[in-house]
């Protein structure tokens, strides 16, 4: 089996993931938090680790000002959600998730008006852009770090740059670039980071958070949920203080056990070396599947300028069947369709139909990527 779907969730796991939460769920078990007794304590280590952990690949300087949630999805609702009222307006790029889109239109039915940033074909941005489709009412800028369908990374020290010339806060989509490219809080000029754990931090489904800058005042943003959290029981109001703010009801311990390992194994082994792994992952299936004829390459961006997803058509085949022939004869499992991202899709021109996406991870070698071609001229063309 050849797994290249690694852009949905990572796989395999470093070994010492399961390992965590099966320590955690067989030592521990605890609440974190909630208790004082030793056990209570023990699971709140286990979370003040995965927070510091964020915070380090992050280069945050305080801890707290990472927040836990169930995923990148919910991170980005809480920002979202959270700090436009209306009359404001909001800006994002051409090259969205439906993490980004769906909260977007549920925005305007409460009043608050967007406008999408205009990409060439090849889905690069000009930052410039900004400045034509902002207005006096503008209160925030969403960036997606790097597209889920074609890979392309964003100019995000550009895009924040004339942001902040704007005085508008940056919302970082980063589910696709966490623990795979290099980012850094302060240096890169984000205000809000989005993350998810079963990515490039290799940690299990159901983990992930939002990083807040120090620049940003937390009671800007309005919770999405309220409840208990451990502090300030006496009150029936819920904490304004980080991270309490954001993280009503019992964390997901044992998921953060684990999302605190497999930030361990990236840091251990280096972002940028992970980069560069699939970098060269990448540039080697763009070389191959280039040379087929009837296999047509979408929104491929310059070496350096893209993570390691490679999207893909064939010329007369559906983009479903290509998939199937894949996994069903060759063991080659890759995803097919919108990837939950219809105005991507739009924005590079593959919209209704959408693409084969190809992502590789940091297990994946080159004699596989070399199969999953092989595999594609084998199947799809001719057949």
């Amino acid at each position: 089996m050849i797994y290249l779907d690694n852009a949905a969730t990572s796989w395999p796991k470093p070994p010492q993931v399961a390992a965590a939460m099966h320590r955690f769920l067989d030592e521990v078990g605890a609440t974190p938090g909630r208790s004082g007794h030793r056990l209570s304590v023990e699971a709140g280590r286990a979370v003040l680790e995965a927070r510091e952990a964020v915070a380090e690949l992050f280069s945050v300087t305080d801890p707290l000002r990472v927040v836990f949630t169930s995923n990148a999805t919910e991170a980005l609702n809480t920002v979202l959600l959270g700090l436009p009222v209306s009359g404001d307006h909001v800006i994002a790029s051409g090259l969205e998730h439906n993490s980004v889109m769906r909260p977007l239109v549920e925005l305007r039915s409460r009043g608050v008006d967007f406008s999408l940033l205009p990409h060439a074909s090849d889905g690069s941005l000009d930052p410039a852009e900004i400045r034509k489709v902002a207005r006096p009412n503008t209160v925030l800028l969403v960036l997606n770090h790097a597209s889920n369908v074609s890979g392309r990374i964003l100019p995000l020290r550009e895009v924040t740059a004339v942001a902040s010339e704007l005085g508008l806060p940056i919302l970082l989509d980063a589910a696709q670039t966490a623990g795979c490219v290099p980012i850094d809080m302060e240096r890169d000029g984000i205000d809000f980071l989005a993350f998810t754990g079963h990515k490039s931090l290799m940690g299990p489904q159901g983990t992930g958070g939002l990083v807040i800058s120090s620049r940003i005042d937390p009671r800007r943003v309005r919770p999405l949920k309220t409840g208990g959290t451990g502090s300030r029981s006496e009150h029936t109001t819920h904490p304004d203080f980080l991270p309490d703010r954001f993280e009503a009801g019992t964390p997901n311990a044992v998921g953060l056990a684990g999302l605190a390992a497999g930030l361990r194994f990236v840091l251990e082994k280096g972002v940028a070396a992970l980069q560069r792994h699939e970098e060269r992952l990448a540039a080697r299936m763009v070389q191959g599947l280039s040379a087929l004829d009837g296999v047509a390459l979408h929104g491929i961006a310059p070496a350096g300028q893209r993570t390691g997803v490679v999207s893909f058509t064939v010329h007369g085949l559906p983009v479903s069947e290509i998939a199937l022939r894949l996994d069903e004869n060759d063991g080659v499992l890759v995803r097919a369709g919108l990837q939950c991202a219809p105005q991507a899709h739009r924005t590079l021109g593959t919209f209704p139909h959408g693409t084969v996406r190809f992502s590789p991870g940091p297990f994946t070698t080159e004699a596989q990527v070399d199969a999953a071609v092989a595999a594609v001229a084998r199947r799809c063309l001719n057949a």
